[in-house]
């Protein structure tokens, strides 16, 4: 893709301030360790975990039959009394022992018809778990990028605000040797020192700012927040397509979206679901008994059997007060309730769309214009010191020139960040952000 570099030349600013000269950091560089650590993503993909998780045991719970095995020793030591038919003289029994043996196998397999649909809606949960992983992705590769690139512009300001002071060093400078000479007065030279302090400050202030700057691209990159590094000077910006392909590739490719109309075809898996749970149910066994009993009392010494038992049955729900009706019109009106999201989605996401490419549009119209007034008033300024300098011009006059150099770099650079930004929230709507499914393989438009 072919890029407009708009490239501020200000030198290294970082090491004009203390504690910022250290390890160079690229963009790329700071999506890889925000991908590497962001603990959003890692809890996104824990998620996905969980989600294939639960499908594994709904296939084991609902197309799998359950196997059960038993083993049983029992003993009894009793005094019994026995009294036959054809024996009317009862006879006694004392410390009568039995032991009982029993070992059985249980196995039982029921088909629900619901069953399939089940699957089919954690299949839809899965997916919408592993949307939601690159969701995170996508959040925190643009976070990143646009704190990286504020970073930047903080650094720009920096600069600007540097060459500002440096104006009112040469005004103060000139303002005093005017005063020592008898040429101007002490108010011109006092006015120079206020107007020179007051740019120091802003100066002092600028610093926190990257400061507070370089902590909120760390906190995406979870690293420490006083982990220091440089980055370079410049905002990169690349061609953004046409309004009519973002919102085909946003229809097509953003995440956001796609979890919406899977969460729409869940809530009418959950319906279908209710529905098949009319039908009836079958029902499976199977058992496999040895069981052995020996008894010093009774008419059996011995009793061993041994041997397989099977069958089925069939269920049907006749009635179950209403109760399945109900669930069921709650699902219909969950269905709905989904569908309609999914269109307000919709129309929310066009919309967003439309209002990010109207201003990246604007501010790319803005530009060309901000750039001329940016040379103008550099001008201006070069003109006015000169000015002063022979004695030509006011104070104020040069001040007026300074401040309106001051604000044209400003807007100039604030105007490129903007069309950056723009086109990062851009990419992120329309599902470009990155192309591929795995973060290893990221592209990244920022060259």
């Amino acid at each position: 893709m072919k890029k407009l570099a708009f490239l501020f030349t200000w030198g290294c600013l970082l090491t004009s301030l203390s504690g910022f000269s250290q390890e160079s950091l690229d963009l790329e560089k700071a999506i890889q360790i925000g991908l590497e650590k962001n603990l959003q993503i890692k809890i996104a993909v824990e998620n996905v975990n969980l989600r294939e998780g639960d499908q594994r045991i709904g296939v084991g719970e609902l197309f799998m039959p359950t196997v059960d095995a038993t083993y049983l020793r029992s003993f009894s030591k009793e005094d019994v009394t026995q009294r036959f038919v054809n024996d009317p003289e009862p006879r006694q029994i004392d410390d009568a022992k039995s032991r009982n043996e029993n070992f059985n196998v249980v196995g039982i397999y029921g088909f629900r018809p619901e069953s399939i649909v089940i699957m089919k809606r954690l299949g839809q949960l899965t997916e919408i778990s592993e949307l939601e992983a690159k969701v995170a992705v996508e959040n925190t590769v643009a976070g990143i990028s646009t704190a990286y690139y504020r970073l930047i512009l903080e650094l720009q300001r920096f600069q600007v605000l540097k060459e500002t002071l440096t104006l009112s060093r040469a005004r103060l400078d000139i303002a005093k040797a005017q005063y020592e000479l008898g040429g101007a007065g002490k108010r011109d030279y006092l006015t120079a020192e206020v107007d020179y302090n007051s740019d120091s400050s802003l100066l002092l202030s600028q610093e926190q700012i990257i400061q507070n700057a370089q902590v909120n691209l760390n906190e995406l990159m979870a690293v420490d927040p006083y982990e220091p590094f440089s980055v370079r000077d410049t905002i990169l910006v690349g061609e953004i397509q046409t309004l009519v392909d973002l919102e085909e590739n946003a229809f097509l490719e953003n995440k956001q979206l796609l979890i919406s109309q899977r969460l729409s075809n869940v809530a009418f898996l959950q319906t279908r679901e209710l529905q098949a749970s009319r039908l009836p149910m079958l029902n499976l066994n199977g058992t496999y008994v040895n069981n052995t009993s020996n008894s010093d009392a009774g008419i059996l010494a011995q009793n061993q059997r041994s041997g397989f038992n099977y069958g089925g049955n069939i269920t049907v729900n006749l009635f179950s007060g209403l109760t399945l009706n109900r669930r069921i019109q709650n699902a219909k009106v969950q269905q709905r309730i989904q569908d309609n999201s999914l269109e307000l989605y919709e129309i929310q996401l066009k919309s967003d769309i439309a209002r990010a490419y109207n201003t990246y549009a604007n501010n790319l119209r803005l530009l060309e214009i901000e750039r001329q007034n940016f040379q103008v008033a550099s001008e201006n300024t070069a003109i006015a010191l000169e000015r002063f300098r022979l004695g030509i011009a006011s104070y104020l006059e040069f001040r007026d020139a300074q401040v309106n150099n001051l604000t044209a770099k400003n807007r100039l650079i604030t105007s490129i960040f903007q069309i950056k930004e723009q086109e990062i929230e851009l990419l992120r709507l329309s599902g470009k952000i990155f192309f591929d499914n795995s973060t290893e393989d990221l592209q990244l438009p920022v060259n």
